[in-house]
């Protein structure tokens, strides 16, 4: 197993794919829910295994894969050596329906003979508990449901019942659809159900796609890009997760295993620039709201660096014995310490953020003066806290120091505080945040700056560098023409990059010292080179990675340095945004193309 896996969903599922068209993983009955297919952390495969879904071609050779274009419908093709071939196609429905987003907790295979006399076996294993338990199986004439402790699933199909049951190879004489969802009866004949779900699911993907603002370069793979973010990007109350899985290492053979489905402010904020960018307003407003309402909830202002999609705050780490880790690299775990950790660079995130509700006239709901005094607390919050120590954006969760980018945030939810308040009219407390802006600013140029290094450094009073200094023009801190900020990527360069990469830092930390790098670090390293005015050389780096997706254009967390090979968590959406955000950047202009 490798992190070549195609990612389908319809924001309330999604689903992992492997080449050979398993269901490799799926949370249910939502993004943070049981793996109740897990195989993709089940290491090697043995015989009485579960967490999986397979439509195996008998005799199988040869495998294809692509996704039907502008959408989130995935296709395998699978030929064996007889010369049979069949096709799977592989959705999670989505559309508008009375008047309201059709997305029901449901996945759709329908498997087609392209050629020849294909035989398939349908092995249907699904778990829970994360793997440790088989659920009770009962049937009837069209359906299986597989009952376990908190969900019932349903597989309602035209496939041979007792050939599902047993998995019992048979010929694939035309198509054949599943549909597994809840337990509920399907009215109608499946293959026409699972036809018109394929139909309005695909017009709904392409229309939303066609609505895209997207550069004029590299289009594929911003659409691409895109989609993915969407895809992560939980409709019912609007929280971005920042990957699908739990549990895939950072590197081979470490520790650093996190459960990653779960919503960062910082994450989401990075997520709603590039929304914003793209012009996919209604995903932006979505989670906007869920940030206005973790902010309206936060008790004096204090607000954690990550929540529950459904805003709750407590998310207990623990690990699970029952799954042996991606390729056998455990620990699993499912839930996340940083909701514990103090990290201060979370209001500046929250309140630029919510920043775009105030000035952007494309949106329904918009900021008033009722809002900003909400989000006040938030910006007081910041400047008690914007010189203290804390985890940083890093999470280390070995020790605590006054970190430059967190502190850098503080000063940026005072200052779009100010730019706010002069949108509405209110002098007197632009005045106020302004001044308060001001001095953050003082201080920050005071401490974290090194003449030494000629640069900004990670800590105050510091000399160590890491990635988010890079940053430091993006949020307006830095000036571009400032001379501070080509000195600080120059020492970031120097410490940093390894071949085509940059790290987020290298020193050694609570778990050693980091071994791969951080994908979207060299996005972030791309967009500062070409801010420096050094464009021929941030595209030349921009195509590099580019060429280190998966190929469906898929990203995950890290990246080694010598073998291109993706680790960490997938599908990451902090390095989906860096793609977008860089291919915007360095794009030819429309108007300049032809």
């Amino acid at each position: 197993m490798n992190l070549d896996l195609a990612l389908i969903g319809n924001c309330n599922v999604g689903a992992l794919i492997d080449p050979r068209g398993e269901l490799a993983w799926c949370c249910l009955p939502r993004f943070d829910g049981d793996a109740v297919f897990c195989s993709l952390l089940m290491g090697e495969r043995k015989d009485d295994a579960r967490g999986f879904f397979a439509v195996d071609l008998v005799d199988c050779e040869k495998t294809e894969q692509h996704y039907l274009e502008n959408t989130a419908i995935l296709v395998t093709r699978l030929q064996d050596r007889h010369g049979g071939a069949i096709e799977i196609t592989d959705f999670a429905p989505r559309f508008g329906q009375y008047g309201r987003m059709f997305r029901p907790m449901s996945l759709v295979r329908r498997v087609r003979r392209l050629e020849g006399s294909p035989r398939i076996a349908l092995r249907l294993r699904p778990a829970y508990d994360y793997g440790a338990g088989t659920p009770q199986v009962t049937w009837g004439s069209n359906h299986v449901r597989y009952v376990m402790p908190d969900l019932v699933l349903r597989v309602t199909t035209d496939a041979p019942v007792t050939a599902l049951l047993g998995e019992i190879p048979f010929f694939l004489e035309d198509t054949l659809t599943l549909l597994l969802g809840p337990d509920e009866t399907v009215n109608g004949a499946v293959g026409d159900i699972g036809r018109h779900f394929l139909e309005e699911t695909t017009r709904y993907w392409q229309e939303w796609v066609r609505f895209l603002g997207i550069p004029f370069e590299w289009q594929e793979a911003v659409i691409r890009a895109a989609i993915t973010l969407k895809l992560n990007a939980f409709d019912d109350t609007g929280a971005i997760v920042a990957a699908m899985t739990t549990s895939i290492p950072e590197a081979p053979d470490t520790p650093r295993t996190w459960d990653y489905r779960y919503c960062w402010l910082r994450d989401g904020y990075f997520v709603v620039n590039a929304l914003n960018r793209l012009g996919a307003t209604r995903t932006m407003e979505r989670y906007l709201s869920y940030v206005l309402n973790i902010a309206a909830n936060a008790a004096d202002g204090h607000l954690q660096p990550v929540y529950a999609i459904d805003g709750r705050t407590d998310l207990e780490e623990r690990s699970v014995a029952s799954l042996p880790g991606y390729r056998g690299m455990g620990p699993v775990r499912v839930g996340n310490q940083a909701w514990q950790q103090i990290q201060h660079d979370v209001y500046g995130s929250a309140i630029l953020a919510a920043t775009h509700v105030f000035f952007d006239q494309r949106l329904i709901r918009r900021g008033d003066e009722a809002l900003f005094h909400r989000l006040e607390p938030l910006g007081e919050k910041a400047l008690q806290v914007f010189d203290q120590p804390d985890a940083g954006m890093w999470e280390l969760r070995g020790s605590k120091r006054v970190h430059t980018f967190s502190a850098v945030m503080c000063w940026a939810a005072a200052d779009r505080l100010a730019r706010i308040a002069r949108r509405l009219g209110l002098e007197g407390r632009a005045d106020h945040w302004q001044r308060h802006a001001d001095r953050l600013r003082q201080v920050i140029e005071s401490r974290a700056w090194n003449p030494e290094r000629n640069s900004f450094t990670s800590t105050f009073e510091g000399a160590e560098m890491d990635a988010s200094l890079l940053l430091l023009s993006e949020v307006d801190f830095l000036d571009p023409a400032d001379p501070r900020f080509a000195g600080t990527v120059a020492a970031v360069e120097q410490d940093l990059r390894r071949g085509d990469f940059i790290f987020r830092y290298v020193e050694a930390d609570d778990f050693g010292t980091p071994a791969n790098a951080f994908i979207v670090c060299s996005f972030w390293y791309v967009n500062a080179l070409a801010a420096l005015g050094r464009r021929d050389e941030a595209r030349a780096l921009f195509e590099r990675l580019l060429a280190c997706r998966n190929r469906h254009g898929l990203l995950a967390e890290h990246l080694d340095t010598r073998s291109g090979e993706q680790w960490g968590n997938f599908v990451q959406t902090y390095s989906m945004v860096g793609l977008i955000n860089s291919a915007i950047r360095l794009s030819q202009r429309w108007d300049q193309a032809f």
